[in-house]
């Protein structure tokens, strides 16, 4: 498997500055043409760590939770990464190995692998080889059930993870669900999206769950409320809750994209 990362580097001093990145009060996209070195955030409890900060809690923008692209040089890494003892995490590694200590366990992490991590969970996580590591990180405040306790940690690699076929598209679109939907602890999902090339979303989905999209792979034309774009490798979306959004995968090769979506809690009735 092959994962898509923020370049970083420095465009050349000729090159056009008219891009493609997209920001409206619907949806955000943050080609991956954007993600360069002056653009990095160096994060406090973190050595030899940058990271692309590509989503956060914003008025009009994000609202339910943080998204980061972040690069470990050897050695780099955190012996107290989360700063807010409330927050659960999401990692996906694209790059590199990593060691992982999870209360007692320690794992130990390469590309493809997924992490749940609960909220006040001790953890720390440090580049483990000689070449450069990169993960997603995703961070969301637990919204608490009454009389249950958040979901246990969970460590998979994403080959172990069965692709679900959506209903009459004879398999050109699949999700792998790092989480079982049907369990209620969860109040966020994320998942695999794969596409075969020409699968599509044959409708314009639009809906309560707000969005993070991160292309693995491939490219496609998405509708994003009422445009059409074109995204591949290492491109982020934001979607807001309602934005209408459908794709249809292009090129040769499968389109697929770690998703992010808030689950499973009533609406707050007050802002």
């Amino acid at each position: 498997m092959r994962y898509a990362f923020p370049p970083g580097g420095h465009p050349g001093p000729n090159d056009d500055p008219e891009g493609t990145a997209i920001f409206t009060t619907a949806y955000a996209v943050l080609p991956s043409n954007t993600m360069r070195d002056i653009v990095t955030s160096f994060l406090p409890g973190w050595t030899n760590a940058r990271a692309w900060i590509l989503a956060r809690p914003l008025s009009g923008f994000a609202e339910t939770f943080a998204q980061y692209a972040v690069e470990l040089a050897p050695g780099g890494g955190s012996a107290e990464p989360e700063p807010d003892p409330d927050a659960q995490a999401g990692l996906f590694i694209t790059h590199g190995t990593a060691r992982l200590t999870l209360g007692r366990d320690q794992y130990e992490l390469r590309a493809g692998h997924y992490v749940y991590i609960p909220p006040s969970a001790v953890w720390t996580l440090w580049n483990s080889g000689e070449d450069i590591c990169g993960f997603l990180w995703i961070r969301k405040r637990y919204e608490k059930l009454p009389g249950q306790s958040p979901p246990d940690a969970k460590v998979v690699h994403e080959t172990d993870v069965t692709a679900h076929p959506m209903p009459g598209c004879d398999g050109t679109w699949a999700t792998q669900r790092f989480a079982d939907p049907f369990d209620l602890r969860y109040d966020f999902h994320v998942n695999i999206v794969n596409f075969l090339p020409g699968g599509r979303i044959p409708f314009a989905e639009t809906h309560i769950m707000e969005h993070g999209l991160f292309v693995l792979q491939g490219t496609a034309r998405y509708l994003l409320n009422t445009d059409w774009v074109e995204v591949g490798p290492g491109d982020f979306m934001w979607l807001r809750a309602f934005c209408p959004q459908a794709c249809i995968a292009t090129g040769t090769e499968p389109f697929r994209y770690l998703l992010y979506k808030d689950v499973n809690r009533h609406p707050k009735l007050s802002l």
